[in-house]
């Protein structure tokens, strides 16, 4: 079993480096999808997205509850969750207790028996966000990406569309 997390900035190339490491793998693959078409223009990236897949790739949305999408998921081939910015962006404003969120993926990845390629954006890069919203979600997403990537096998840097290891 393998942990592999990915990440980078907008745009990096991230998500299709990802998807290449997940069909190098045995097995049929599963897209496990957080975001959601909120608007049109979320809508048109996520069918940007669903392009670029054909029909090897089982789909599976996860928006908020991604420990049973693994659950569900496990034992047959490996699986891309894209991505984990969206998915604390989704807990949050929820409302959930997203550290607890993170703890609980932790755990579900330690138990995996198929690969898992986690997509994560990187978003402490840049300017210190004006507002405290922005703040905090920029704090979480680097505290969640922490807390993934101790627990993931492999760590992989995107920059430009090529990847960097990491660990």
């Amino acid at each position: 079993m393998s942990v592999i997390l990915i990440t980078g900035g907008a745009r990096s190339g991230k998500s299709l480096i990802a998807e290449n490491r997940v069909l190098a793998l045995p097995g049929r693959p599963v897209y496990i999808a957080t975001a959601e078409a909120q608007d049109a223009e979320m809508a048109a990236r996520i069918a940007q997205h669903q392009a670029r897949r054909d029909a090897r790739w089982a789909d599976r949305p996860a928006p908020l509850d991604l420990v049973a999408a693994l659950a569900e998921t496990d034992g047959g081939g490996p699986r891309l969750v894209d991505c984990l910015t969206l998915w604390l962006s989704n807990l949050m404003f929820a409302e959930r207790d997203w550290r607890q969120a993170g703890a609980e993926l932790v755990t579900a990845l330690a138990a995996q028996k198929s690969p898992v390629v986690l997509v994560t954006n990187e978003v402490g890069l840049g300017i210190v966000p004006d507002n405290a919203l922005a703040r905090a979600f920029r704090d979480a997403a680097g505290t969640l990406n922490q807390m993934i990537a101790q627990a993931a096998d492999e760590v992989i840097f995107a920059v430009a569309g090529l990847p960097m290891k990491v660990k």
